[in-house]
C-alpha cells in the first residue's frame, strides 16, 4: 500500500510568518519604481512670474525652480544637511570658514561643465538681489575657489544658520556663463532655465502649463523616474478640486484646493493627504502696514487695528481651523525661538475706538473715520477671505476698507516697487531659522524697493536692527534665544504688522504617485525620487 504522509496544518506563528513574507513581497513589488515611465502632473493655483528663485521667492516660483536649478545641499525632515551639488563640507571651529567639495562630472543642460566659479558667482549674486540673500550672506567677506571643485566661504562673523540655508530654492546655483554680464533680473534664463537638475525645461505656455522633460544625463542616475513633469496652472479654486476628483492632476501642495472642499475630497480613495515635507519652511499669514501711509504711520492707529482683530475667529472662519494662532513675528513651528506670549493689544473694540478718538480721528458721515484700500496677496489661498473679514472687522471701529484685487505681478509691483498701498495681507516664509526667514521683514537695511517680500512695511527701529544682527552671529543657543525674545517683545509693541496665524499646509497626491515629499522642502524639492504607477 502506498505510504501517505499526513498533511500538517501550519502553526499560527508559521502562518503569520508566511503572511508577513507575502505582504513584504507585495510591498516590495509596489515600492520598486518603474524605469523612466509616465508623466507626473503638478497643479499650481497661481502662475509663476519666473522659473528661478534668484530674486523672487513667491510660492509659485518656489514650486518649480528646484526641478531645474539645484543647490549645494538638500535636507532631511529634521533639516540635517545632505549632499546635492556639494558632496562634502567642513566648517571651521570658529565658524568663520565653510569649505565645500563639489560633485564632479556634473553638466549644465547646455553641456557646459559645472564648476566652483558657478557657485561663487551665484552666491555673490544672491547677496545682492535675493530677498533674503542680503541677511543670509551678510557676514560673507570672501569666496575662494582654489580649484574647479572646491569653494571656501570666508565670514567676518559666525553665521550659525548658514549650513541650513543652502537648499536649491533658497540658494539656487545658476550658470555663470549664462548670467554674467547681463541684468540678472531680466535674463532670459529666468523664463527658460538651464540648470543641473533632474528635469530640463521644454516649454511654458502662459496661462496654461509648463513642461519639463527627463534629463537623461542627470548626475544621480537612474533618477529621475518620470519621463515628463507637467505643471498645470489652475487659477479657479473650484476647478482645482475638480481636477483632483477627476484624476486630471496628480499632485499639489500647500493645500491646493479650497479648505471647504477638504473633508469631501478626503472621502475619495484615489487621493492621499500628507503634511510631511513642510519642515523647511514655517509660514505666517500677516497684515502688513505701510508705515509711510498717512494713517498707519501713527502707532495709535495700528494699535487700534490690532485691538479690532480677533485671531481665533480668523483661524476658524478664514482658515477652517487648519493652523495655529500666532501673535509673534516668529512662527510657532520654530519652537526653539517662538514666543507664545499674548499680544499687548488683545481683541477689544472699546479700546480700539478710544485710541482712534484720542488720535483726533472722529466718526463722520455714516460713522466713518477714514477710508483706505486693502490689497491682498492673490498667491495665498486665504487672501480674499481674510480681506473680507478685515473689511467687516474694521468697519466696527469706523475704518472703511475697500478690498483691491489684482494679479500676482501687479500686487508685487504695487507693494514693493511703487509702494502705492495702505496695508496688505501677505504670507511670509519664516523658513527654518529667524535670521533667514524673519529678519528680512523687519531689518531696516532690507528695505529695498523693487525686491519682493523684503521689508515691505518700511519698518526702521535701531534697537530691532541690533537685536537681529547680534542674533545672526551668536553661537551660544541660550543667548540667541534671548535676543530673539527681546526682538519679538519690541516688534509686538511697535506693531508694524499683525502676525495672525501659521497655516497648516496639506499635500494632496493621487494614489499612483510615490516618493514626492522625501526632503524637508517636500514638493518644492527637485522631485527626482518621484515615480508614478502606469495608468
Amino acid at each position: 500500500m502506498p505510504h501517505f504522509i499526513p498533511r500538517r496544518t501550519p502553526r499560527p506563528a508559521t502562518r503569520a510568518a508566511i503572511a508577513a513574507l507575502l505582504l513584504s513581497l507585495q510591498l516590495c513589488a509596489q515600492a520598486a519604481p518603474p524605469q523612466h515611465e509616465g508623466t507626473l502632473t503638478l497643479l499650481l493655483p497661481s502662475e509663476p512670474t519666473s522659473l528661478v528663485t534668484i530674486n523672487n521667492v513667491a510660492t509659485p516660483i518656489l514650486s518649480v525652480s528646484a526641478k531645474v536649478t539645484e543647490g549645494l545641499l538638500k535636507y532631511d525632515y529634521d533639516v540635517n544637511p545632505q549632499p546635492q551639488l556639494a558632496t562634502k563640507w567642513v566648517i571651521s571651529r570658529d565658524g568663520l570658514s565653510y569649505t565645500f567639495t563639489l560633485r564632479q562630472g556634473v553638466k549644465w543642460h547646455d553641456g557646459k561643465d559645472f564648476t566652483s566659479a558657478d557657485v561663487a558667482y551665484s552666491i555673490e549674486l544672491l547677496k545682492k538681489i535675493h530677498p533674503r540673500g542680503r541677511n543670509t550672506f551678510a557676514n560673507l567677506s570672501e569666496i575662494e575657489t582654489p580649484d574647479k571643485h572646491t569653494v571656501v566661504l570666508r565670514l567676518s562673523k559666525p553665521a550659525p544658520y548658514l549650513i541650513r540655508a543652502l537648499v536649491a530654492t533658497e540658494t539656487p546655483i545658476v550658470p555663470r556663463h549664462i548670467y554674467e554680464g547681463t541684468d540678472p533680473a531680466s535674463n532670459p534664463n529666468n523664463t527658460a532655465p538651464i540648470g543641473t537638475g533632474p528635469f530640463r525645461f521644454k516649454e511654458w505656455v502662459r496661462g496654461s502649463h509648463i513642461v519639463y522633460e527627463r534629463n537623461a544625463d542627470y548626475w544621480d542616475k537612474p533618477k529621475p523616474f518620470v519621463d515628463q513633469l507637467v505643471v498645470r496652472v489652475v487659477n479657479d479654486p473650484a476647478a482645482a478640486s475638480v481636477a483632483f476628483e477627476t484624476n486630471t492632476v496628480d499632485l499639489g501642495y500647500r493645500t491646493p484646493v479650497p479648505l471647504a472642499d477638504l473633508e469631501r475630497l478626503k472621502q475619495l480613495k484615489t487621493l492621499r493627504f500628507e503634511t510631511k515635507g513642510n519642515s523647511y519652511s514655517h509660514n505666517v499669514t500677516r497684515l502688513e502696514f505701510n508705515l509711510d501711509n498717512e494713517y498707519f504711520k501713527r502707532p495709535e492707529v495700528r494699535q487700534a487695528v490690532a485691538h479690532a482683530v480677533d485671531r481665533n475667529v480668523i483661524l476658524k472662519v478664514v482658515n477652517y481651523g487648519y493652523g495655529k494662532v500666532s501673535y509673534s513675528p516668529i512662527a510657532p513651528g520654530l519652537k526653539a525661538y517662538h514666543d507664545p506670549a499674548p499680544t499687548p493689544y488683545p481683541y477689544d473694540l472699546k479700546k480700539a475706538n478710544a485710541l482712534l478718538d484720542a488720535a483726533g480721528l472722529p466718526r463722520g458721515a455714516g460713522g466713518v473715520r477714514f477710508a483706505v484700500p486693502l490689497d491682498f496677496n492673490p498667491i495665498a489661498s486665504d487672501g480674499a477671505r481674510l480681506a473680507d473679514y478685515l473689511r467687516t472687522a474694521l468697519a466696527r471701529i469706523g475704518i472703511a476698507v475697500t478690498v483691491r484685487a489684482q494679479d500676482p505681478s501687479s500686487f508685487i509691483k504695487r507693494i514693493y516697487t511703487e509702494r502705492d498701498f495702505a496695508f496688505t495681507t501677505n504670507g511670509a516664509s519664516n523658513l527654518f531659522d529667524p535670521t533667514v526667514g524673519v529678519q528680512r521683514l523687519y531689518w531696516s537695511k532690507n528695505f529695498i524697493k523693487g525686491v519682493p517680500f523684503s521689508n515691505g512695511t518700511h519698518y526702521n527701529n535701531p534697537v530691532v536692527d541690533k537685536l537681529l544682527e547680534d542674533a545672526a552671529i551668536e553661537n551660544d543657543p541660550v543667548r540667541r534665544v534671548k535676543l530673539f525674545k527681546d526682538f519679538q517683545d519690541t516688534v509686538a509693541r511697535d506693531v508694524p504688522d499683525l502676525n495672525l496665524f501659521q497655516p497648516e499646509f496639506i499635500t494632496i497626491a493621487h494614489q499612483r504617485v510615490h516618493e514626492h515629499s522625501v526632503t524637508a522642502d517636500g514638493v518644492e524639492g527637485n522631485l527626482a525620487d518621484a515615480w508614478v504607477d502606469p495608468k
